[in-house]
């Protein structure tokens, strides 16, 4: 683990720490916790709730890559238990859904997770990189359940209730904000090639919700046009108003 050990938590962050665990549905495994046992037992959760706008020696940015690999584990699982004959293709599709950042910001937003972050003023003051923020810190704190219980039955335990609403409003509409893949489909369809995005970048500034703007062209047809925070977001977006076109 590189948590720093020397680091040492206040009694009023561990307190905040174990609060926001008690919101994630982990009972049972909280049960035998006693608060004033060890105060940094809590360092891995405080390491993820530490944006890297704080410029800290430690921050979220580990374990949101271990959440990360986490996050599709556990919903793979969750997949393979719930829709034991789905198709390999589907499962793929419906994982995309169950892990996406947007999925992430949600969760986040629903345990009020930016309430709990050490975060740099000036990202604390975008209110444009907060899903951002919000999706990345929910990451690390899935990263910090499996390494803190070394186990990912606490992940189950907390997503799973998110997973299930998600998985049956997924499951109603396929292509629900997977306007990239869907419009791939018509365009397969019709036996054209596959939809070809051109990206530019208009603005340096990070969170503008403009920064990048994309055009999507099938068949040497221009289909779409939108605008996005990133590329990614901006690609999907001109998916979006091709398929509203259509």
């Amino acid at each position: 683990m590189a948590t720093n050990k020397t680091q040492l938590l206040s009694i009023q962050r561990s307190k905040q720490i174990y609060s926001l665990l008690e919101r994630l549905n982990l009972e049972n495994f909280l049960s035998d916790f006693l608060l004033d046992r060890d105060y940094q037992q809590l360092l891995v959760f405080d390491e993820a709730l530490t944006h890297t706008s704080a410029n800290r020696s430690t921050n979220h940015e580990r374990l949101e890559f271990l959440g990360d690999a986490v996050l599709r584990l556990a919903a793979s699982e969750f997949i393979d238990y719930e829709f034991p004959k789905m198709a390999v293709g589907e499962r793929s599709a419906l994982r995309a859904q169950l892990v996406s950042d947007s999925w992430l910001s949600d969760i986040g937003q629903e345990i009020e997770i930016q309430n709990y972050l050490i975060i740099g003023a000036k990202a604390l003051g975008d209110d444009f990189a907060l899903r951002t923020i919000q999706a990345e810190s929910t990451e690390a704190l899935v990263g910090a359940l499996y390494e803190y219980f070394y186990s990912i039955k606490p992940i189950h335990n907390w997503l799973r209730p998110y997973w299930e609403v998600s998985s049956k409003i997924v499951l109603q509409d396929p292509y629900m904000h997977n306007f990239k893949s869907a419009l791939q489909e018509w365009s397969q369809s019709q036996g054209f090639s596959l939809p070809i995005y051109e990206i530019e970048e208009r603005s340096c500034k990070h969170g503008d919700i403009k920064r990048f703007f994309s055009k999507v062209t099938v068949n040497e047809v221009i289909m779409g046009e939108g605008w996005g925070a990133s590329r990614k977001d901006a690609e999907k977006e001109a998916a979006r108003i091709a398929l509203k076109n259509l």
